[in-house]
């Protein structure tokens, strides 16, 4: 069995790594630079427990909101509220307003993709 990656490493053709290695404590880990992803916007956040971010919105870009741990409460427009744990998933139309806060007791990890343009389609193939 091989060792775990924790660091981040660039190879011919992809990139992989692990957080931990691209920052400490609570705020933004750049995945979409540190892995060097030119097609869509990619993020993880660390926010302490309590942490409430900004309401906002975007002009173009969906996002797709992925709870990797902690609990999140998700705001839409002025009042709709859902709360989601470890697995969660919350997709936002570009437009929608939207604010998340960590309603647990701990810190939280979340990881967030947006991009615009629309979906590929199954386009994998088979190395034979």
């Amino acid at each position: 069995m091989s060792q775990e990656t924790t660091e981040v490493t660039q190879g011919d053709g992809y990139a992989v790594g692990n957080i931990d290695a691209m920052g400490e404590g609570p705020g933004f880990r750049k995945v979409r630079r540190e892995l060097d992803v030119s097609e869509f916007g990619v993020n993880a956040i660390v926010i302490p427990a309590g942490f409430e971010g900004q309401h906002h919105y975007h002009d173009e870009q969906e996002e797709l909101y992925f709870v990797h741990s902690g609990t999140l409460q998700f705001t839409f427009g002025d009042d709709e509220q859902f709360t989601l744990g470890p697995g969660g998933l919350a997709r936002v139309d570009a437009a929608t307003h939207r604010r998340l806060k960590n309603v647990g007791d701990d810190e939280a990890v979340y990881v967030c993709v947006g991009a615009k343009g629309g979906y590929v389609g199954r386009d994998g193939q088979e190395v034979s």
